[in-house]
């Protein structure tokens, strides 16, 4: 499974929001600076966090993005949902097509229980584990 560079980054981006102080203001040149990203991908990024409510954006002079919620509330699975990340995850690993149990490729039943760990894992992994250790961005 690849994901997407929006979906990658955005994981990135809100990771990076996530180890500052809760009332800090990034700015959108600091944040695509810091993380080597694009301004204007970033800004694409930024219009779609908004979107999904994962950040608000404070405008004028002194604003900037802040993360809408708490840390322990933000898993990568709500992240990769917003970014229809998940459309091809029941797709066949060999490329025929969606998963059909009544006409299976040959690794149908042992490619299910990875999928599913990989899943459970996006599930349970919130923003708040990058507090937790020494994680690159």
């Amino acid at each position: 499974m690849q994901l997407s560079n929006t979906s990658k980054y955005a994981i990135r981006i809100l990771s990076y929001m996530a180890k500052q102080d809760a009332g800090y203001l990034h700015k959108s040149n600091e944040l695509a600076h810091t993380l080597d990203i694009s301004y204007k991908f970033l800004t694409k990024i930024m219009t779609e966090l908004v979107k999904g409510e994962f950040v608000l954006s404070i405008r004028g002079r002194e604003g900037g993005f802040k993360l809408n919620h708490p840390t322990s509330s933000i898993t990568i699975l709500d992240i990769l949902q917003h970014f229809q990340e998940l459309t091809d995850f029941h797709a066949c690993i060999l490329g025929n097509g969606a998963c059909n149990p009544h006409k299976k490729c040959i690794l149908h039943d042992k490619w299910a229980s990875p999928r599913q760990e990989i899943k459970n894992m996006f599930a349970t992994t919130t923003l708040d584990i990058v507090n937790s250790g020494d994680f690159k961005l």
